[in-house]
């Protein structure tokens, strides 16, 4: 085995396990990530309270003073 060999060798190995290293890395960021939620965003016209709700949902009522409140609209 010549020298050139073993140098290519060593190199492509450690290429090859940082690039493993790096996908897997993403995979696990990826994994851990909070999903994207579709929930309404409400506020209270009486008490300001900023509050969320499902999305089939038109009014909520607010759960600090129970005030019914149509969804903001952005």
């Amino acid at each position: 085995m010549s020298t050139s060999f073993l140098i290519l060798t060593y190199v492509l190995v450690l290429l090859g396990a940082l690039s493993c290293l790096g996908i897997y890395t993403e995979l696990r960021k990826r994994r851990f990530k909070p999903s994207v939620r579709e929930d309404k965003i409400f506020r209270c016209q009486k008490c300001g309270c900023v509050y969320t709700d499902d999305p089939d949902v038109d009014r909520s009522r607010c759960s600090q003073c129970g005030k019914m409140n149509d969804a903001i609209q952005f």
